[in-house]
């Protein structure tokens, strides 16, 4: 009891759906080949040559079933009629359905019905996932050749079609269920690697924004206190402490994002942009006392890269940061400097803005580049319901 347990308890559930449907739909092709032979007169069953066709006749149904069933199961949303696969069972098919007709034609103790209940049902296992208009064509043509070769009653013969039709919706729900659960699953899949992606990019932007800030601090540093080692080694020495201490910083932010502890401090990142531009004999204008306590974090991503793209791209004498809020509850940050870098049109660019374009594009936040003669802003623009409190 234990190993059978074990047997259903391994699979996942999409495995127990197929497991269970290929099940259903197997005994389902055995049950009504045993059924369809087994339905005439007790008379009809006398003498070998009877007891062979009977045989015969369980045989050929569920090979046939077996081997349609096993062909939609492999294409659940649908079979082609003109693939190699489908081909080979509609020719197998055909012919083994002539067989049948033929067979019922020469014992006229078997009922019509019973014959043609074999055909219909052994064709409906194999298109019974091929394209609608397949399945009607098939079903009007062995309705008509059906009638003709043993000369039924039409009316009664209405029987055959109504059983047919219940097969093939049978099987087509099947096949959608086992379909949509497979969809689901490989849709959870992709949810699953979607968000591993999003966190790795985060992760990445996290890395560029702590990396890019404390390298851009560390270079603009070192270079100054190269410059001061010959005039002042005094204030060379404590220019290098500073680099040290960024480099200790960087691997302490370094430490807690891998951790996911980091946050951003709107104040830290103010004075250490102060800091850092002070150094490089930049001057700074910031006025942010009525931007809202929620937006910190974002402004100081935006802050963050636009002092680094300062200090990268640029020959700035002084550097503003300003808040503009609206009375209708949006705001705009603007952060400006002077002493840009022609731009290259050839150039690639990098990766900070567009990166910090898609962090704020959640809060429903725009960011765009302003750019006149050696002017340059970053203007980042929250909307009322971000804004307000």
């Amino acid at each position: 009891m234990a190993r059978w347990n074990g047997f259903w308890s391994r699979r996942t559930d999409v495995q127990r759906v197929e497991l269970y449907t290929k099940v259903s739909l197997y005994l389902g092709v055995w049950s009504l080949a045993l059924l369809w032979a087994l339905s005439p007169s007790p008379a009809a069953f006398e003498g070998p040559a009877a007891i062979a066709a009977v045989v015969v006749t369980i045989a050929v149904m569920g090979a046939i079933g077996t081997w349609g069933v096993h062909v939609a199961l492999a294409h659940p949303n649908g079979v082609d009629p003109n693939a190699p696969d489908a081909r080979r069972l509609l020719i197998g098919t055909g012919v083994a359905i002539l067989v049948l007709l033929a067979w019922g034609s020469t014992l006229p103790q078997v009922p019509a019905t019973v014959v043609m209940g074999t055909v219909f049902t052994s064709a409906a296992w194999v298109v019974g996932a091929m394209p609608k208009w397949f399945a009607i064509v098939t079903g009007v043509v062995l309705y008509a050749v059906g009638s003709l070769v043993l000369d039924a009653d039409p009316a009664a013969a209405l029987v055959w079609v109504a059983f047919y039709v219940f097969l093939l919706f049978i099987l087509r729900v099947s096949l959608w269920v086992l379909w949509v659960v497979q969809e689901l699953d490989e849709a959870r899949g992709v949810q699953s690697r979607l968000a591993v992606a999003e966190e790795r990019l985060r992760f990445s932007r996290d890395v560029h924004d702590v990396l890019g800030r404390h390298l851009s601090t560390i270079a603009v540093r070192s270079e100054l206190a190269a410059r001061l080692a010959d005039r002042d080694a005094q204030r060379a020495g404590e220019e290098m402490l500073r680099v040290r201490s960024a480099a200790q910083e960087a691997l302490r932010e370094a430490r807690a994002l891998a951790r996911g502890y980091r946050e951003t401090d709107l104040q830290a990142e103010l004075d250490g942009a102060t800091s850092l531009l002070a150094s490089a004999g930049i001057q700074s204008r910031c006025d942010l006392a009525a931007l809202p306590a929620r937006l910190h974090e974002p402004a100081g991503w935006v802050i963050r890269e636009a002092i680094t793209n300062v200090l990268r791209h640029a020959d700035a004498e002084e550097v503003i940061v300003e808040w503009l809020g609206d009375p209708a509850g949006a705001g705009t940050l603007i952060v400006r400097n002077d002493g840009a870098h022609p731009a290259d049109p050839t150039a690639v660019g990098g990766s900070g803005i567009s990166g910090l374009r898609e962090r704020l594009a959640p809060l429903g936040a725009t960011l765009t580049v302003q750019r006149e003669d050696d002017r340059f802003a970053l203007v980042a623009g929250f909307p009322a319901d971000v804004v307000g409190d």
